[in-house]
C-alpha cells in the first residue's frame, strides 16, 4: 500500500507555494501535507527547488483554486474528484458539499488510513483503476451518487496520462448525467503551442513520467478537445487557457510567481 508519487508531488508543491511564496498565497492547503507526511528532509527533493519548479507550482496552485472556485460558484449537492491524489478540499470545508473522490486503490487506501490516523473526515472514496476495464459510474453510484441531480466533477492532471479513448467514453458518462452537471478538466497542449521558454519544462516532465512508469500519452490541441466535449453530448462547453487562470491569479504580485503554459482547462455543462 503506498501513494502515487505524482499525487505526493502535487501536494508537496500545493503546500511549498506557502513557504517560498511571497504573500498572498493564490491557493491555501495546509492539509494536503499533513496528509503527506512526507520526510523532514522534503524540502531538498530535486523536484521541490522552489527556483526550478516555480512555474509547475504555480500551476498547480491556480488550477486548484479554479476548481475550487467553480465549485462555490455551482453550489451543487455532490461534487466528484476523478484522480483524486490527495486532494483536501473535503478535509477543509467539511460539510459544504458531498464529495466523491476516484482513485488507484493503492492510493486510495494509503490514504485512508492517512486520513483515519489525523482523525480528518472521509470523503466518499471510490477505488477504481480507470484502464483496467471497470465502471467508474457504476462503482460511483454503488458509493452513494445520484446521478439524478446535478454535479460538479473535476479532472485535473489526468488525462495526459489516459488514452484518448478512455477520455472520450469519461466525456460521454459525464455529459449523460443530469442537466446541469458540469466538468472541469485539465488537458496537455502539444508542445508546438507552448511557450519556447516552456518547452524544456514539458520535456522534462515526461522524461520523468516515463521513468516513473507513467508516460504521458495524450496531448489535445483546444479546438480537438472542445469537439470531443460536443461529441460526449455536452451543451455548453468552453475553452480556458492557462493564460487567462495566470492573468486572473498572477497579474499583480510582485514575486514574479506565474504558471507555465501548456495546460489549459475544458469546462463543460450537461
Amino acid at each position: 500500500m503506498s501513494v502515487d508519487n505524482t499525487a505526493l508531488r502535487t501536494a508537496l508543491w500545493r503546500a511549498l507555494h506557502l513557504e517560498v511564496d511571497a504573500a498572498p498565497a493564490v491557493f491555501e492547503d495546509r492539509v494536503g501535507l499533513e496528509i503527506a507526511a512526507p520526510d523532514e528532509g522534503w524540502r531538498q527533493r530535486p523536484d521541490m527547488d522552489p527556483v526550478a519548479t516555480q512555474g509547475f507550482r504555480a500551476s498547480m496552485v491556480a488550477r486548484a483554486r479554479f476548481v475550487e472556485e467553480l465549485v462555490r460558484d455551482r453550489n451543487p449537492d455532490q461534487y466528484v474528484i476523478l484522480g483524486a491524489g490527495l486532494d483536501s478540499f473535503a478535509q477543509r470545508e467539511p460539510g459544504v458539499v458531498k464529495v466523491f473522490e476516484i482513485d488507484q486503490p493503492g492510493t486510495q487506501a494509503w490514504k485512508r488510513e492517512r486520513l483515519r490516523a489525523l482523525g480528518y473526515p472521509l470523503p466518499t472514496l471510490v477505488p477504481v483503476d480507470f484502464e483496467a476495464g471497470r465502471s467508474w459510474p457504476a462503482e460511483l453510484a454503488a458509493a452513494g451518487f445520484d446521478p439524478t441531480k446535478p454535479a460538479v466533477f473535476a479532472s485535473t492532471g489526468v488525462s495526459m496520462y489516459l488514452e484518448k479513448a478512455t477520455t472520450a467514453q469519461t466525456l460521454r458518462d459525464i455529459a449523460a448525467l443530469a442537466p446541469g452537471t458540469t466538468l472541469a478538466m485539465t488537458f496537455l497542449l502539444p508542445p508546438d503551442l507552448l511557450d519556447s521558454a516552456d518547452r524544456p519544462g514539458l520535456r522534462a516532465g515526461q522524461d520523468g513520467a516515463k521513468v516513473a512508469g507513467t508516460p504521458f500519452v495524450s496531448f489535445y490541441r483546444p479546438e480537438e478537445m472542445l469537439d470531443a466535449a460536443r461529441a460526449a453530448g455536452f451543451t455548453d462547453v468552453r475553452h480556458v487557457p492557462g493564460s487567462a487562470l495566470a492573468e486572473r491569479y498572477f497579474a499583480n504580485r510582485t514575486d514574479g510567481l506565474r504558471p507555465s503554459s501548456g495546460e489549459d482547462f475544458l469546462v463543460a455543462t450537461a
